[in-house]
């Protein structure tokens, strides 16, 4: 999913020229945030979102940068995000190859003044799975993945990403260490659960494959020895073509597939089509790459979204 349109790339630039010619005022949130002398943290998608405020606690105010309900893979900043972003205190992301707008967005920012957190940097990502007859969604975007950004949705690699958010607050306020390495214990335990019930429920699956509607859950996969099958490659725009659709049919019937997993926040036509025509059910596996606010008032976090993914899987692996 690299940068490569340069229309882009001069819209980032006038952008960041706008805000710095206008000097666009802080937002709520950092005013808020610097007039109780608490920290600002700003982070782009849901579960960074999610990793930070249990890191922070009540030390800090954490903000959303990409709307609930928005798609992360599509997403570009405004002017406004940038400032977001360089009036915080802190910036999380999840990684370059998620986020490819940041590493533009950070050759504006003065990273001496604003901690700059990339959660998945010291994970190794693996290959992105892409099928060689998929077609791209036609924004005048390239969309592609070399490499899966999805760690976040691997119990195991999420605590990562938890440690090094909390490890780069620390660096910058060692004054709040006690309370930013109690919160991040707390939550690492509920992560540790998580990781258990994932491992408890496929010890002893027979069938171990399962259909997404695009390759998300490799990391999860591997974590716990199950075989993910996608409709789309990384990038859940890309669409099969009727070869892969063919394909596709054809091992959901030799490996007696009986679910494809959709996601609410993106188009479900090619799996509600692909179940039709198997006869197979359709249930929902949620990627957390967008929460919704009415999800969120509910009481939903990475923690619930994740148990109702496992409770999803139980379906298929079993």
């Amino acid at each position: 999913m690299r940068i490569k349109n340069w229309k882009y790339s001069v819209g980032l630039l006038l952008m960041t020229v706008i805000f710095t010619l206008t000097a666009c005022g802080q937002t709520k949130e950092t005013d808020k945030a610097k007039k109780n002398g608490t920290i600002n943290v700003v982070t782009t998608f849901y579960p960074m979102y999610d990793f930070a405020k249990n890191v922070v606690g009540d030390a800090g105010e954490v903000q959303l940068l990409i709307p609930a309900g928005t798609e992360p893979h599509d997403y570009e900043p405004s002017a406004k995000d940038i400032a977001k972003i360089t009036d915080a205190d802190v910036f999380v992301y999840n990684s370059h190859e998620l986020e490819t707008w940041v590493k533009d967005v950070l050759e504006n920012v003065d990273e001496k003044k604003v901690a700059v957190v990339e959660a998945a940097g010291s994970i190794d990502l693996m290959e992105g799975a892409a099928h060689e007859d998929e077609e791209d969604d036609h924004d005048g975007h390239d969309h592609s993945h070399e490499l899966d950004p999805h760690v976040w949705l691997d119990p195991v690699l999420a605590k990562k990403e938890v440690e090094a958010i909390r490890d780069v607050l620390v660096e910058k306020y060692p004054e709040q260490k006690e309370t930013f390495e109690k919160n991040t214990t707390a939550y690492l335990e509920k992560l540790q659960e998580l990781d258990t019930e994932y491992k408890e429920a496929f010890a002893k699956a027979k069938n171990k494959t399962f259909v997404t509607q695009h390759a998300a859950f490799g990391y999860l996969a591997k974590q716990y020895g199950l075989t993910q099958e996608s409709i789309a490659g990384i990038s859940p725009d890309q669409e099969p073509s009727p070869s892969r659709l063919a394909e596709l049919k054809k091992y959901i019937e030799e490996h007696n597939v009986s679910v494809i997993y959709f996601e609410t926040t993106a188009s479900s036509k090619v799996a509600e089509t692909l179940a039709r025509e198997t006869g197979v059910e359709l249930a929902v596996l949620n990627t957390l790459e967008s929460v919704t606010q009415k999800e969120q008032d509910q009481g939903e976090d990475y923690i619930s979204v994740m148990k109702t993914n496992l409770e999803a899987l139980k379906k298929s692996v079993k």
